[in-house]
């Protein structure tokens, strides 16, 4: 059984109403004028030509994919419960959570002009069971997952991540398999090699036989559907976090600093 107890989620409702179109702008988590993220961006070189990222949106897709094999190497692994963490602070730290590492992600689009959104989704906690077998008691039994999408292409559209990173790359497809979320692999770096699926498409996800295709298909964990929102930070202030304030006090500090992998 998995611990409702310290929850922080406040609603399963979805967010209603028109679909949002994301944006560019910096927001307290997607801090990307601050002078750690615009050096990481600098750093990172090779901004979509005039400034415009669907002039060319090829480049800026590798521009994107750049920042996540960066993102991997630099950001170390951990299990972090502060979803509303700066991306500066992230980067300050040199480590951070799933959920930390994509709004990395996210806030580099921003400073390359890339709109973003996100898709609230509420995981069932037995996901991570794979990575806590010995602490089962303690693992939420929902998470809110902030899942981004990117408005990009000529005419622009909406990709998510998975499709930014994942499928829309012949190398990835090729590399195949699903993820388990077991071993050393995390989340954030399945994306670079294999469709992500929380929507039923297994028609989506690259197989390399043994059955690897279905692995791809992670519907079966999605509780609830919240919608999408401007920011991830709107999703946090309608939804929560996935535990309470005072848990997360608590737990950030021992489960900061626990790699994982």
């Amino acid at each position: 059984m998995t611990s409702s107890l310290l929850s922080g989620v406040a609603s399963g409702e979805s967010s209603g109403g028109a679909v949002p179109e994301g944006s560019t702008a910096p927001t307290r988590i997607l801090d990307w004028r601050d002078p750690r993220v615009t050096a990481l961006v600098r750093d990172l070189g090779a901004a979509p030509a005039g400034g415009d990222p669907h002039a060319d949106p090829a480049r800026t897709i590798e521009a994107l994919h750049r920042a996540h094999t960066w993102i991997s190497t630099a950001v170390r692994p951990v299990y972090s419960v502060q979803d509303g963490r700066p991306v500066s602070e992230v980067l300050r730290r040199g480590r951070g959570s799933c959920s930390q590492r994509l709004a990395v992600l996210e806030a580099v689009a921003r400073a390359y002009g890339v709109p973003t959104r996100v898709r609230g989704l509420l995981v069932d906690g037995t996901f991570w069971y794979p990575r806590f077998p010995r602490l089962r008691r303690i693992v939420p039994d929902q998470v809110l997952l902030a899942w981004p999408e990117f408005r990009l292409g000529a005419p622009p559209c909406w990709l998510t991540v998975s499709e930014l990173l994942g499928g829309l790359r012949p190398v990835a497809a090729e590399q195949g398999g699903g993820f388990t979320n077991a071993g050393p692999e995390t989340l954030f770096e399945a994306l670079s090699r294999t469709a992500i699926d929380w929507d039923a498409a297994p028609a989506a996800c690259p197989s390399s036989g043994g059955g690897a295709a279905a692995a791809c298909d992670l519907s079966a964990y999605v509780l609830a559907d919240l919608g999408h929102y401007a920011s991830r930070d709107e999703l946090f202030a309608r939804h929560g976090q996935t535990l309470c304030a005072p848990a997360r006090l608590i737990a950030d500090p021992v489960l900061g600093r626990r790699g994982a992998a």
